[in-house]
């Protein structure tokens, strides 16, 4: 097996082909990951979710890391991992420009909306939880391939 680094340019690409990634964040020392349905697009990765751990969490700390991979053939593989700044991106004035776009770029794939609007469990409140939408900046980004030799 030959592992090998990947140029921004190939993670770039590997990050806008997928949708899927892990999330990480951290809160008082302590990591946090999920995964992630997202869309690449300016040096971002865009996103949609309910409230819950990850939200609060990215508010008290916004610095994260996303890693996205990709299978190969046989034993291969593609890994990227980005390390970038959470922004929330309300419904409101001065930020509606950014929530507008990141409608625009989410919405270029099917059922974006549903990985994020759903939850593990209902609740009774779940009607008048709000929506958040966010994109990770990205600070810096990094890529190996494992292809067999």
């Amino acid at each position: 097996m030959l592992i090998r680094t990947l140029s921004t340019l190939e993670c770039t690409k590997i990050l806008t082909a997928n949708r899927v990634g892990h999330l990480a964040c951290a809160k008082d020392g302590q990591p946090y990951i999920v995964p992630l349905y997202y869309a690449h697009a300016d040096n971002h990765l865009y996103a949609f979710s309910m409230m819950g751990k990850k939200i609060d969490w990215m508010r008290s700390n916004p610095l994260v890391s996303m890693q996205v991979d990709e299978r190969g053939t046989g034993r291969g593989w593609k890994s990227v991992l980005v390390t970038g700044h959470y922004e929330e991106l309300p419904d409101r004035i001065g930020h509606k420009v950014q929530r507008d776009h990141a409608w625009a770029v989410l919405s270029k794939h099917a059922d974006w909306w549903e990985p994020g609007a759903l939850k593990p469990e209902t609740s009774q409140d779940a009607e008048h939880l709000s929506h958040v939408f966010f994109r990770i900046s990205i600070a810096k980004v990094s890529g190996r391939e494992a292809v067999e030799s």
